[in-house]
């Protein structure tokens, strides 16, 4: 064993013990583990203090006593892992702390050591690095996908307060995935594509390109393993036909930029086999039909020289139309900038080509890790940080209103898409969306309040649909209304986690709303049927009931029996039971009043369209509101002789004040003009037409015309049906119910 006293911490700790490891009193060497990796990772923690090594090294120590008799599926004792973690880490030059906790990052979730017993030896920052990084394993969840959404949630929360936490928890990933040769294929696949779906993304997201690559082509191996075998070898071989080729173009381009007088590094780069393999089943092409497997990679002096090479290159090969792309200009959201064009070079071959300066290239290859890598990106790489740091925060809006951490997840997965279109605002500000985003994802990425309330939009000063997609360079302009609201169709086409997770709230805040004021018209119909005014229940009383029930306010206890969770009766006979409520006669329970204006509390069934004249009835089930049929509705007296404890008297209001929907069907003779004259006739009887469609029995005998109308109620209904009648060739009318 070596000795090294310089660089050594003396009489280190015994992380187990809290007590001197050595009496000697010469200083130990750092070399204290004849392990090779390890002699490799104390190398690479020469940038560091003295006295922070002695810490990192100590972090090694306790980690391997924590883990001693673990071992790797491999057989492997287990600290060759948090070893090969914290040496990415050093390699990224991270800070003391953040290797520390690379090293440790497994202790709390694999052993009985504490978060306050790291704090004790390494400080609270470690113990908070290692706590964002450990699984929730204490808690009990419905299934994996329920434990991993939390898990993520935890997590991102921790990589919002620290970004040092992503660049291990991805490191950490990385190891694994080269090192899950022995676990079975399934678990392989799921978390392989566990890494494609998020881990992946964010590295990207965050600018660790390279780290990113190398996530999908390790995911790639473990999901399709012969592919990747078949697409390796062809790669292999492509690299000897090729040679001659790529030495030609690469001469050329040297020369070109030389006769420019341009100082550049010229480099060729492979595509990754996960990138052409997506290609491929993307554009649908053969290995032979993919001709970019290799680009080309300029590096100049700045960013005026960026662009004097864009122009040398552009007159010695024909540029590819549509293909040019300036990220300087326009940086990505992770904080990418790089010129990108496609040239035809020799035989047709078209070459991709990215030009950029050496701060540029370290930031595009190591993102947010460039700021402690490399000098010339401690600026830039200070700026992504911030900027990454708010990307999370915005992530962390779309969890905090959100009780479902699945529902989180699909909305963070939908953020972390890649692909970005650039579009304007009227004032000319650029904003960045993700490729298919359509004008409601544009609103809301302006404000909350401008997607709750458009209408309409203008896309270049042309009036367009609100479900139209957004392309590059287009300018938007958003039209709102005071009252408008929206709508739960929009669900179906919005693309970003933002948009949807705004709607979603506000759709459930609506829903609450007229939930909570269902359940306390239900509540108050019980107590006047018991005796009870509802006004002159005791405050005491209700604090005591919400209590019992688990609640924290009278609305969630409204909104339960609105969304019938939980019985009015039950919640009546509880104010009334301690005889602290006064009370006088019992009175016959009076019908619950329905207007159809009450949201999405009570909802009118689409089997039978009940309109105001028809009796109804109201079915209550758990967790969806109030459902109103009318009493002939065939699926109401089915339900109503199996559940009949489900059913509540209802009555519609005598002035509901809105229009209903029904269907009608029109028997008439197929003649010319039949159509327009149905249809002026529904016009002409104050009536909407939603929908209308034709079925032909015997072309030139007999047509069925069905439509879908909005009534006031039956009176309306029956005036119309009159009206129609009176049109010559119509045969028969009538209402249809399914």
């Amino acid at each position: 064993m070596t000795s090294d006293a310089s660089a050594a911490p003396t009489d280190p700790v015994d992380p187990v013990n809290n007590s001197p490891a050595s009496e000697s009193k010469s200083p130990p060497s750092i070399y204290q583990y004849e392990d090779p990796a390890y002699r490799v990772f104390v190398d690479t923690l020469s940038y560091l203090e003295p006295d922070e090594i002695a810490l990192v090294l100590e972090a090694y120590r306790f980690s391997d006593a924590a883990h001693a008799g673990q071992t790797r599926l491999s057989g492997e004792p287990y600290i060759t892992h948090p070893l090969a973690v914290a040496g990415a880490l050093a390699e990224w030059r991270m800070d003391a702390q953040a290797i520390t906790a690379a090293l440790l990052h497994d202790v709390m979730e694999d052993t009985a050591v504490s978060k306050a017993e790291i704090a004790e030896h390494f400080g609270k920052q470690v113990a908070e690095l290692v706590d964002g990084l450990s699984k929730l394993d204490k808690i009990e969840f419905q299934s994996y996908q329920d434990a991993q959404a939390e898990n993520f949630r935890k997590m991102l929360m921790a990589m919002a307060r620290d970004l040092r936490i992503v660049l291990i928890k991805l490191a950490d990933r990385r190891h694994n995935l080269q090192t899950m040769a022995p676990i079975r294929p399934e678990k392989r696949r799921r978390i392989a594509h566990e890494t494609l779906e998020i881990y992946a993304p964010i590295a990207t997201r965050l600018g660790l390109n390279n780290i990113s690559r190398q996530l999908q082509d390790l995911s790639f191996k473990h999901i399709y393993p012969m592919r990747f075998r078949v697409l390796t070898r062809a790669v292999k071989a492509v690299r000897g036909n090729r040679r001659e080729l790529l030495t030609k173009i690469l001469d050329g381009i040297r020369s070109k930029l030389q006769e420019a007088n341009i100082d550049a590094g010229v480099f060729g780069r492979e595509k990754s086999l996960y990138s052409i393999y997506h290609k491929m089943v993307d554009k649908r092409l053969s290995f032979s039909q993919v001709l970019d497997i290799y680009g080309f990679r300029i590096i100049v002096r700045d960013v005026q020289t960026c662009y004097l090479a864009l122009g040398a290159l552009h007159s010695r090969y024909k540029p590819v139309p549509g293909k040019f792309k300036d990220y300087i200009a326009i940086p990505k959201g992770n904080g990418y900038q790089s010129l990108h064009t496609t040239l035809i070079g020799p035989y047709g071959t078209p070459i991709e080509i990215q030009i950029r300066t050496q701060g540029m290239h370290h930031l595009a290859e190591e993102g947010i890790a460039s700021h402690w890598l490399y000098k010339d990106s401690e600026e830039s790489g200070a700026d992504l940080q911030l900027k990454m740091h708010k990307w999370l925060q915005s992530l962390l809006e779309l969890q905090s209103p959100t009780g479902d951490s699945s529902e989180f997840l699909e909305h963070v997965k939908v953020d972390l898409f890649p692909d970005e279109v650039y579009v304007f605002t009227p004032k000319g500000k650029i904003l960045s969306l993700p490729r298919g985003a359509t004008v409601i994802d544009f609103a809301y990425a302006v404000h909350t309040d401008i997607g709750h309330r458009c209408v309409a939009a203008r896309i270049d000063h042309e009036l367009i649909p609100l479900s139209a997609e957004l392309a590059n360079g287009n300018q938007v302009e958003i039209i709102t209304a005071p009252h408008a609201n929206p709508n739960p169709a929009w669900l179906m086409y919005v693309k970003t986690g933002r948009a949807r997770s705004k709607i979603r709230q506000f759709l459930k805040a609506i829903q609450q709303d007229g939930s909570s004021a269902l359940g306390e018209s239900m509540l108050n119909q019980e107590l006047r049927a018991l005796g009870v005014v509802p006004s002159e229940i005791p405050a005491t009383v209700w604090e005591q009931v919400i209590r019992d029930s688990g609640k924290k306010s009278r609305r969630e206890v409204f909104s339960d029996i609105g969304l019938g969770r939980c019985l009015a009766a039950i919640i009546a006979h509880r104010l009334v039971a301690n005889g602290e409520v006064p009370q006088t006669e019992a009175s016959v329970s009076a019908p619950l009043v329905i207007r159809g204006t009450e949201g999405m509390a009570i909802q009118l069934a689409s089997c039978c369209q009940p309109i105001p004249g028809d009796p109804i009835i109201g079915l209550l089930r758990k967790g969806q509101g109030l459902r109103i049929h009318t009493h002939v509705c065939p699926a109401a007296r089915k339900s109503r002789s199996s559940e009949p404890q489900n059913w509540i008297h209802v009555e519609w209001d005598p002035e509901p004040g809105q229009f209903f929907d029904v269907r009608i069907k029109v028997t008439a003779n197929n003649v010319r003009g039949l159509l327009g004259r149905v249809a002026t006739g529904i016009a002409q009887a104050g009536v909407n037409i939603e929908h209308v469609d034709m079925d032909g029995e015997k072309p030139g005998v007999f047509t069925e015309l069905n439509f879908q109308v909005q009534v006031s109620g039956r009176t309306h209904l029956a005036t119309l049906m009159r009206s129609l009648r009176r049109i010559p060739d119509v045969i028969r009318i009538t209402r249809e119910q399914e």
